[in-house]
């Protein structure tokens, strides 16, 4: 790739989401959804170091709001094409690591260029494909367009002498700091952000000057493969990027615990990223590292309100963090933990705007859509039946009408702490309401889990907020604000506990996690 050197770097600004209160920006979306619906049934293939390979098994990739639509079929990698994959990489690598950083960051400001060129067109794929409306799937472009140009402009900054960590000087000595890439890596993403996580964790890992070998979601591989594509188009060296979807427990587990492997890095559950967390560190023959994990394994995410709280203000960032993309985010607010005198009013705001919540087709922009799949449905829909023998039902709860996997934004009143629906993650549209004393016991009922990834706090008392700001124990903490909707270099993302390694995606120390630092002393 010809690239010229970018010396004047711009100051970082996030992409701005499309109003779609326009209808020229609607025009423009339904025209790239039947685009993308022209193109359904296709056959995608894996990419392994330049290579495109096409294999008898396959993974079916279905419409979830429409499970009669087939989105595309796309081969299915084996251990042995993993193998493959793995050696295109460990040769890639050699000569990817040797390229300057600035270089490698022009590979992603141009995939970010074309991505925004052909933004509606990715959103439009991304939407068929996981059931994401307009606003949440034009978001995750715009997240991902972030991530590929918020990476670049870190790693530029991480390959000046000495500007990230400036050394004290002593006389005779010059000494220098640089961040050298790991090696390989296996990139993890999940299927809820299919584009912007799986962008984020790839880009970071190679614009850092490591070789990958990309394992998405099999409920979202074509929005993963059209990603793919963009990186081959832009000119990105082969055997850098490897496409491989497959079985988690045949092509993931093998390449977790492969002697070859530098580095893993994952997103979602907290069950697989355990898993994934014990292969790696058990060491095998011919491995001479310990190997980087990077997890963040998901929440059990809440929203505190006081009654010194705009109670309305709440009680929309309340509806809006748990039914946003029908609850399906590691963000979204599953909990609400509200003081008891004010806990009726609230109560009643939130049924009113749950039950204004229209659900249907995403590509006719509904606000509430379908779960990812049949597992997932049969999973949410077990949970409620579980809630209604742990709390009182106020709204939903059952299955939606569709020809996909629809179910009823569901609200539970009066939930114990210690009650499942309070304490596991659901990840569907089932919301919590629990009762408490005071302020305090509110934020003690907060903390009583084993996750800590996003918290809000509604109140207007100072002094309150400021023992919030200390006590409230996650990774991203908002005050009279809903918990999702972080933006990338705004709200560095990752969580404690068992949400995770705290990674902070789209922070400024993120790139560290996918380097080393070598330190460079020489006699002056």
């Amino acid at each position: 790739m010809t690239t010229t050197p970018n010396t004047a770097v711009k100051p970082y600004a996030n992409e701005p989401f499309t109003d779609f209160g326009k209808q020229e920006n609607i025009d423009a979306m339904q025209a790239a959804i039947a685009k993308v619906k022209s193109e359904f049934g296709r056959s995608y293939p894996l990419r392994v170091g330049g290579r495109k390979i096409e294999t008898e098994a396959k993974i079916t990739s279905i419409n979830p709001g429409n499970v009669d639509e087939v989105i595309g079929f796309v081969s299915k990698a084996s251990q042995e094409i993993a193998e493959e994959a793995m050696q295109a990489a460990l040769l890639a690598f050699e000569t990817w690591k040797k390229v300057p950083a600035r270089e490698r960051a022009e590979y992603l400001f141009k995939a970010a260029s074309l991505m925004r060129e052909r933004k509606h067109e990715f959103s439009a794929l991304m939407l068929l494909e996981s059931g994401k409306n307009y606003v949440e799937a034009d978001v995750d472009t715009a997240e991902a367009i972030d991530f590929l140009e918020f990476y670049a402009r870190e790693m530029i900054r991480l390959s000046t002498v000495n500007e990230s960590q400036p050394l004290a000087k002593i006389p005779g000595e010059d000494n220098h700091l640089s961040y050298i890439p790991l090696g390989v890596g296996v990139i993890i993403p999940p299927w809820n952000f299919p584009l912007a996580i799986c962008v984020g964790m790839t880009a970071a890992a190679v614009v850092s000057g490591n070789a990958v070998l990309l394992k998405p979601a099999s409920t979202t591989p074509v929005i993963a493969h059209k990603f793919v594509a963009l990186m081959e188009e832009v000119g990105l060296p082969a055997g850098v990027i490897n496409y491989i979807p497959g079985s988690g427990a045949e092509v993931g587990d093998y390449l977790t615990t492969h002697p070859k492997t530098r580095f893993i890095s994952f997103t979602g559950s907290k069950e697989v990223g355990l898993h994934i967390n014990k292969l790696a560190a058990d060491t095998v023959p011919g491995q001479i590292w310990i190997k980087r994990v990077i997890a963040e394994m998901g929440g059990k995410d809440g929203i505190v309100v006081d009654e010194t709280a705009d109670l309305d203000a709440a009680a929309s960032a309340i509806v809006a963090s748990a039914f946003g993309f029908q609850g399906q985010k590691c963000s979204a607010g599953s909990r609400a933990i509200i003081v008891e005198s004010v806990y009726d009013e609230v109560a009643e705001r939130v049924v009113k705007l749950t039950e204004q919540l229209r659900i249907g087709l995403p590509e006719h922009n509904f606000a509430s859509g379908p779960v990812i799949d049949n597992v997932s449905y049969a999973r949410i829909l077990d949970y409620i039946e579980i809630g209604k023998a742990e709390g009182t039902l106020l709204t939903g709860g059952s299955k939606a009408e569709g020809n996909g996997y629809y179910i009823q934004p569901t609200v539970f009143g009066d939930v114990g702490g210690k009650a499942r629906i309070m304490q596991e993650e659901i990840f569907g549209p089932v919301l919590a309401l629990a009762k408490a004393k005071d302020w305090q016991d509110a934020i003690a009922m907060y903390n009583d889990t084993e996750f800590g990834l996003t918290g809000s706090y509604f109140s207007s008392d100072e002094d309150r907020i400021a023992e919030a700001l200390d006590t409230v124990h996650c990774g991203n903490l908002y005050i009279n604000r809903k918990c999702t909707g972080a933006l990338v270099g705004v709200h560095p993302f990752g969580g404690f506990n068992m949400s995770g390694t705290d990674s902070k995606a789209g922070g400024h120390d993120y790139l560290l996690l996918f380097t080393q630092a070598k330190l460079m002393s020489r006699k002056a």
